[in-house]
């Protein structure tokens, strides 16, 4: 295939079906070189994040399923091994990719079985910390890794701190990059290969003159570029020079994001990642997918973006902080009124939420804006940093429960399960747009952390007027915040009455109790996982909501059909219990 035909494919595919667009749009050229110079079944190459690995796909076996992108049972939005020989590791979570091709070179050494790895890294995930830790050790762990640094000057959010600068530096250089072209030409010229071992002495000092400093040899790796992302000829000699090399390479691509497509070369960052849209007229398709909640309110995200441009003028302790995701978590309207107060730490969850620690310790009140399954980065840091001295720290997680086509790696499903257990941590969800309000408010003002956890999609504006209560209901549905609305209605019914979970921890025990005592039954219907999560806390008779097992990709709807959390299945899964009727004492 050509890059024109695989752009075609990606394109058409991504229009039909949403993904993650202008990176795997900016990599297409390199892929086919990769394909070209390695063996996609036999070298590893780890993709870091598969928001550029849609080209991959199409190249290793899967282009007459590509159409089925991201759907029910059809091709996944990331490199998973289970769908593919050809996809070395998952790769969903940005950071990872170094440490894990080091790990596979270090097997290869150790079986002396000679396959090539190479792991594949944007320029904003070699921020993180995890990269800075594998590159440390990467000398001395293995005996060789290719690495490919993929700059595109562009993460999600624009892209912050030091190492962006120097990438900046490196691509900037012109008098270096004529001086080492003039230098390779001449030698050639004047058939002076004995000089070449001088000549690279030569090429360190000038490295260090002109750039300033020679980073990544200074951790044993070679470093050959910068090399034009989208020349195929210049990328497959570059390839073949890293492949020849007796040591770790990092070879340095500068690519354009977004690249054969207008809007997302002209905006990156709005078409990152798109739902459905149409392709000629270059629109998104603002229709819900069949079967998606289509709610009055806004966005969640948008809820919570005006939520705290509203407190913010009103408490100037109020800072926010995001890990790369200032657009996607709702943050851009606050970054502009509120510039001093704002920071993007990169991909750098970790560092985030121990930085929040550090300005809630000075008296700052720190907003931590991050998805679901971003925040499982940094359990640790919640925990030693923030729970232990019981800092003020409001952590908003957003994408809380199922977030459909993105699949496994970004299902939001297990936060309340690993957060449950930290004691000082207060964890809420609201059910509708002013709930959301009062909630953030309440954990402005509290002396410990807060986490407030939201799905993706839209809120309701209010709730709905409550349908009268049965005089004895049989049951209570204890539910997240999100469901309440399905909870309610398989309640009324079946002849009982729903709860919203506002707090989750601490949970309303008296209510609980009261309930009890009436020989109610107690369910609960929770968007998360059951092990560990709401119904595990309150004891429930019968506990609703996502198995032991990792969610696939598909709509959030078709997910809840599936597993049974849809209203119909709901319904059933009471109506056939043996708890309806027989009320329970204990409690």
């Amino acid at each position: 295939m050509t890059a024109q035909e695989i752009r075609k494919t990606i394109l058409e595919a991504v229009a039909a079906n949403g993904g993650h667009l202008a990176s795997s749009l900016g990599v297409v050229e390199l892929t086919m070189a990769l394909v070209d110079v390695f063996d996609p079944w036999k070298d590893r190459i780890v993709w870091d994040v598969g928001h550029q690995a849609y080209a991959w796909k199409i190249l290793t076996g899967r282009a007459g399923d590509f159409s089925t992108l991201r759907r029910l049972g059809g091709i996944s939005g990331f490199p998973n091994p289970s769908e593919s020989a050809a996809d070395a590791a998952v790769a969903g979570h940005a950071g990872v990719a170094l440490s894990v091709a080091e790990g596979l070179a270090s097997a290869r050494d150790l079986k002396h079985t000679g396959e090539h790895v190479v792991a594949v890294i944007g320029d904003a995930s070699f921020s993180n910390g995890t990269t800075f830790e594998a590159l440390n050790n990467c000398a001395s762990s293995c005996s060789k890794v290719i690495v490919i640094l993929n700059d595109n000057e562009m993460s999600i959010s624009k892209p912050t701190g030091a190492l962006s600068r120097l990438l900046g530096r490196l691509i900037a250089s012109s008098r270096y990059n004529r001086f080492k072209s003039a230098t390779k030409k001449a030698c050639r010229s004047f058939r002076m290969g004995f000089l070449i071992a001088a000549i690279r002495s030569v090429k360190r000092f000038f490295k260090r003159m002109f750039i300033g400093l020679d980073y990544f040899e200074q951790f044993g790796l070679r470093y050959i570029g910068p090399v034009d992302g989208h020349d195929l000829a210049a990328l497959k000699v570059a390839l073949e020079v890293a492949k020849a090399e007796d040591r770790s390479v990092i070879l340095h691509v500068v690519t354009r994001k977004g690249c054969g497509f207008v809007p997302a070369e002209t905006n990156p960052t709005r078409w990152h990642g798109t739902g459905p849209f149409n392709l000629a007229a270059w629109t998104t398709v603002n229709a819900p997918q069949e079967g998606e909640r289509a709610l009055a309110g806004n966005d969640w995200s948008q809820v919570f973006g005006e939520t705290i441009v509203d407190f913010a003028a009103r408490d100037d302790r109020i800072v926010a902080l995001t890990a790369a995701m200032k657009d996607g978590t709702g943050l851009d309207v606050f970054a502009e009124r509120f510039p001093d107060r704002f920071y993007d730490v990169g991909i750098s969850e970790g560092h985030l939420v121990a930085f929040a620690a550090g300005l809630a310790g000075g008296g700052m009140r720190p907003v931590v804006a991050v998805y679901s399954t971003f925040l499982q980065r940094a359990i640790d840091q919640v925990m030693h940093d923030v729970c232990i001295a019981s800092l003020p720290v409001v952590f908003c997680i957003d994408r809380a429960g199922v977030v459909g086509a993105d699949g496994m790696t970004h299902q939001g499903v297990f936060d309340l399960a690993m957060l449950r257990s930290l004691p000082n941590l207060t964890i809420c969800q609201p059910v509708d747009e002013e709930d959301f309000r009062k909630l953030f408010a309440e954990a402005v003002k509290r002396q410990g952390p807060t986490a407030i956890r939201y799905p993706r999609g839209r809120a309701l504006e209010r709730l709905p007027a409550p349908v009268a209560q049965p005089a004895a209901p049989k049951f209570a549905i204890w539910c997240t915040g999100d469901w309440y609305a399905k909870a309610a209605a398989a309640a009324a019914r079946l002849g009982g009455i729903a709860v919203h979970a506002r707090y989750l921890k601490p949970f309303d025990r008296e209510l609980l109790a009261r309930q009890r005592a009436a020989g109610m039954a107690i369910v609960s219907l929770e968007n998360g996982c059951v092990q560990g999560g709401l119904g595990e806390a309150i004891g429930a008779d019968l506990r609703l909501g996502w198995p032991d097992e990792f969610i696939p990709h598909g709509s959030q709807a078709e997910l809840e059909r599936c597993y049974g959390l849809d209203l119909e299945s709901v319904v059933a899964a009471i109506a056939a219990s043996d708890i309806i009727g027989k009320g329970k004492a204990h409690g």
